[in-house]
């Protein structure tokens, strides 16, 4: 008795297996967690170091280049970057996909602290943040009042709205951006200083000196302990009034005699708008292994409880929640489930005519893809974008299985069996192909499981996905199926009209096919030349088509990056902003926008409506936008997407040009390169962050006069620092928190460089000079900012390329264009999304020919043959030939999902030629030539292989025609699938046996010499 008669004749132990895999993917289906993508870790570690006052040149060689050295002998960084500006260095150290950023951030705050002591005095501590995961926040929060000021509104939020969203499970942080928090603002007056005899750095020691935090303990006897507080600190506006600057004889000099004290922000350079308004936001940050729906959920729970408790005048609402495009793809993925699954069900129904066929595979389907979701549970999967796609895939192979079997249980009651005859002889013959079949889908993902790079890490779930539900299939296609076929089939039901009408087409197609084929193999030479002349196509299609790494999704949000003059202020580049609002809130997709404005740049996102109550999707919106803020004169705005992985952001097109000659001979180069770029016609948009253009007066001190006058370029340089600088003397401390303590001259009195002179220094016999004295201005210009990547000197050339080049042609565009116009010592490097297309790129033909190896080597050991398997395979390029073709007639591009589609084909159109190979063989082995056995299997293998065909084909509709959140990806596989195996499965069931007549071994002969 053969394995499969035992689950035929023992009903209920079949449908004990079916009510386990129901039961444990029920229970699987409600634990496992949903996210957007597989669990990735893409970590960014940043260094952040402050020191007021000082230009990017200072800071580039003093903090960044010494921080740089020791950071870069850390292990598990990617590249490094690295930007010095006005006051500040800012190191970026982006790690290596899934590496430890524990261990990452361990290793780098020990070489930190290795080189602490080469920075300058002045300088702050390095400050490091770690960002794990997705680069922009889950959510944003904002807060707006037209009556309380933006200080009072980012006290408020630190004090009662921050602590309560850093307490909700899975949020990492909590993050005011754009706040300007409460300061003492000393604002000194140059005139008054002068006359009272009294410099910006006495005020400066005045404040350090008598405003100390002491702790001075406790005193103790025999019995009782008494704490001590010493009042040497200070805690209101007058107390600082009425500081002691200047003591001279019964002459005392206080404070608010020289400034103007108030309280103030600590900064007045960032403007935070939501929808035209000035506001405070709150960036949601969700911890790396909390579930982002989940933890979005919770805090929209938590909000109206938030709203409830803001002070009158005070607004606050969720402006922007990346959850939204999530859930929507989700639901519309679940719904191109729901609808492949109808789509199946009719196919089936249409082939065989009969409800009680239909109602095997209809049981199977289901079953089969509740079942898949207890092995993601095992695996530690989680319910997300790819692995539904998996899902949406997986019915048309589940499904492959049942029909096959219904198929043949159906061939063999037509010979007059009896349905529990016809279903023991079906499960019998068809348990070798079925196996075979599953074990070769399964072979087809495993190189996919096991790749590198971001591919691999997104797709081994997606992969592993569909493995797990070919392989529940397979065991529903032996246990189940052939069970019910045997139970519910009754010979009544060949009787039917509509069957017997579906029955006389088909033997129509059977013979016509038949007839073809026996012609065509007369010459089959000619077909065996046919597909090797295929085999070229498929090369050269691949060689020509247009490369990305992903297509773009519409993610429902379009971005912008402008830049102003760069001599500009914030409230200059607020004017731009405005106008880029303005210019936004007239289109009838907006919804909102939010925008964060520096002096000399603004980000900002245009938040669009449903994807069904909008005509334009949002690269059309994209496009159209930025062609209306082309034409704001002054600044220079990119319009842009998120990108459509995780792991990278910034611009699309993002190119690093790495020097060490200097950065004046790198702008040279680096403008060259532009000035092509933008006359190519390649780009939306196209700029460099290397600008020298940036006007700086340099103090030239008179060193013999100094010297003279007993005082040193210490003294000179601190009485001016303390005067401009703008840096923070001590914290004093209200209700219970610490606030910094800041004196700056007036605005007033530095509106432009020439006023620096007209302060005055005072000398160590106490008189009290002029700047003018000892010094003199000298105007250069310099660059905005100096930026270095792998510690080279570098140019970043970004940008957002046209729709009518491939990411690969620009990327070789920009790699050759440098060849052209830079001598030698100049390279090219990637970031951000560039960067992850090169590490991908090249990676899927090793893939393929794993996969192609692997099903090789396992279809060679079940067959004990090296010949079958090169006929069963000989239908994988014809698969891809036709999948390729509408690659390169512009349906969609080779990336991410095409690749691993075309991996799938593979398998699917492989399944047909173990069909016909098998019963071949045993059609041979029961006494027929070869060329009557493959004609004859070939023809009876027709049916099931058209109607696996066309479910798995028409299964992918919804796909093909997606639309929407997160349809781009969808489209992208789907036209891979229904194409490739659509053309495939035409050209199978014609050079698969012409290739059998070729190389394909003499079973019969072989029987023979055996007799």
């Amino acid at each position: 008795m053969n394995w499969t008669d035992i689950f035929i004749r023992r009903p209920v132990l079949s449908l004990v297996v079916s009510a386990l895999v129901l039961v444990f993917g029920l229970k699987a289906v409600g634990s496992l967690p949903v996210n957007q993508y597989p669990q990735t870790q893409n970590a960014i570690v940043t260094i952040t170091t402050a020191y007021y006052g000082a230009d990017p040149e200072t800071i580039a060689g003093f903090i960044t280049q010494p921080l740089e050295t020791a950071i870069a002998q850390s292990q598990g960084i990617d590249y490094l970057s690295s930007m010095s500006v006005s006051g500040l260095s800012t190191i970026t150290a982006t790690l290596k996909l899934n590496y430890d950023s524990n261990a990452a951030l361990t290793q780098i705050q020990t070489q930190i602290s290795s080189v602490k002591n080469q920075l300058p005095p002045q300088a702050q501590q390095p400050v490091l943040t770690v960002q794990i995961g997705q680069s922009t926040a889950a959510m944003y929060m904002g807060f707006y009042s037209d009556d309380i000021p933006n200080n009072a509104i980012t006290d408020y939020l630190l004090r009662v709205v921050k602590p309560k969203l850093d307490s909700i499970d899975g949020v990492q942080n909590a993050e005011i951006t754009g706040g300007r928090k409460f300061a003492l603002r000393a604002w000194l007056d140059r005139e008054k200083m002068a006359g009272l005899g009294v410099g910006a750095d006495d005020v400066y020691s005045a404040m350090a000196a008598n405003n100390y935090l002491s702790a001075v303990g406790s005193t103790k006897g025999d019995m009782v302990a008494v704490d001590l507080v010493a009042g040497t600190d200070l805690h209101t506006l007058d107390e600082f009034r009425k500081l002691v600057i200047k003591k001279d004889g019964i002459n005392i000099v206080y404070l608010d005699q020289v400034a103007s004290v108030t309280m103030g922000s600590e900064d007045y350079n960032t403007n935070v708008a939501f929808s035209g308004k000035r506001s405070v936001f709150i960036a949601i940050k969700v911890a790396p292994q909390a579930n982002l729906l989940d933890v979005a959920e919770r805090v929209r729970a938590a909000v109206p409880d938030i709203q409830k408790q803001l002070p009158t005048g005070m607004s606050g609402k969720v402006v922007y929640d990346s959850t939204k495009f999530i859930t929507t793809s989700i639901d519309e993925v679940v719904a191109t489930l729901l609808e492949a699954l109808l789509i199946v069900t009719v196919v089936i129904y249409l082939f065989l005519g009969s409800a009680r066929a239909v109602a095997v595979p209809v049981i199977a389907m289901p079953l089969s893809l509740i079942g898949t979701f207890f092995l993601m549970q095992v695996l530690g999967y989680s319910i997300n974008l790819l692995t539904l796609l998996a899902l949406v895939l997986a019915i048309g192979l589940v499904v492959d299985d049942a029909i096959i079997v219904v198929e043949n249980v159906d061939r063999h009651m037509k010979e007059g069996k009896s349905p529990l005859e016809a279903s023991l002889i079906a499960a019998r013959e068809l348990g070798g192909p079925i196996l075979a079949m599953t074990i070769v889908l399964i072979a087809v993902y495993i190189p996919i499981g096991f790749q590198g790079g971001l591919t691999g890490a997104l797709f081994t779930e997606f992969a592993f996905t569909l493995a797990s539900a070919v392989a529940v299939s397979g065991l529903i296609a032996l246990t189940l199926s052939p069970m019910m076929c045997s139970r519910i089939f009754t010979e009544a039901q060949e009787a039917s009209p509509f069957v017997q009408k579906i029955d006389r087409i088909f033997e129509k197609v059977h013979h016509s096919y038949q007839n073809t084929l026996r012609e065509l193999l007369s010459t089959w030479q000619v077909i065996i030349v046919m597909g090797v002349i295929l085999l070229g196509g498929v090369a050269y299609l691949y060689s020509t088509a247009r490369s990305e790494l992903a297509p773009t999704e519409d993610q429902g949000i379009v971005l912008m990056q402008a830049s102003g003059p760069p001599n500009g202020t914030v409230n200059q580049m607020q004017t731009y902003a405005d106008q880029i609002y303005q210019i936004s809130a007239a289109e009838p997709e907006y919804e909102q926008m939010f925008q964060i404005t520096s002096p000399t740049s603004s980000f900002g996102g245009v938040l669009l409506k449903d994807w069904d109550q909008r005509s334009r999707n949002a690269t059309k919106f994209q496009e159209d936008m930025q062609s209306k803020w082309n034409s704001i004169a002054g600044a220079r705005v990119a319009a842009f997407q998120f990108p459509a992985l995780p792991g990278a952001q910034g611009l699309p097109v993002q190119v690093v040009i790495n020097t060490t000659e200097s950065y004046e001979l790198l702008n040279e180069v680096s403008q060259a390169v532009l000035d092509k770029a933008r006359r190519s016609g390649n780009f939306f948009f196209v700029d460099s962050d290397l600008k020298i253009d940036k006007p700086q007066d340099v103090l030239e001190i008179d060193r013999e006069k100094v010297a003279a006058l007993g005082m040193t370029q210490q003294q000179v340089g601190s009485a001016l620092s303390a005067a401009l600088g703008g840096g923070y003397v001590n914290y004093f401390s209200v209700a219970g928190r610490s606030y910094r303590v800041i004196p700056q001259v007036k605005q007033v009195d530095r509106l432009n460089p020439d006023q620096i002179l007209d302060y005055y220094i005072r000398t160590p016999s106490g008189q009290m000079i002029q700047a003018r004295t000892i010094a003199t201005i000298k105007q250069r210009v310099v660059p905005q900012s100096i930026n270095h990547f792998q510690q080279l000197n570098s140019a970043t050339i970004f940008g957002v390329s046209t729709p009518f080049i491939s990411q690969a042609d620009l990327l070789e565009f920009m790699r050759q264009t440098l060849k052209e116009v830079a001598p030698n010592g100049y390279t090219m490097d990637y970031a951000g999304p560039s960067r992850q297309f090169m590490a991908e790129s090249g990676g899927f033909l090793v893939t393929m020919f794993f996969a192609i190896l692997i099903v090789f080597l396992v279809l060679a050991a079940q067959f004990e043959s090296f010949r079958d398997p090169i006929v069963i395979l000989v239908s994988v390029p014809l698969a891809l030939f036709g999948a390729l073709i509408f690659i390169n007639l512009g349906f969609t591009t080779l990336n991410v999902y095409t690749q691993v589609g075309l991996v799938t084909l593979m398998g699917l159109i492989s399944k047909h030629g173990i069909l016909i190979v098998e019963f071949a063989n045993e059609l041979q082995e029961a006494g027929r030539s070869k060329l009557d056995a493959i004609v004859e299997a070939s023809s009876v293998r027709l049916r099931p292989i058209l109607m696996t065909t066309a479910a798995m084909v028409l299964g992918v509709v919804p796909l093909v025609i997606a639309s929407g959140a997160g349809a781009a990806g969808r489209q992208s596989m789907g036209i891979v699938i229904f194409t490739g195996l659509s053309i495939g499965t035409l050209f199978t069931l014609f050079v698969v046996p012409a290739m059998y007549l070729f190389i394909g071994a003499d079973h019969h002969q072989k029987k023979f010499k055996q007799q």
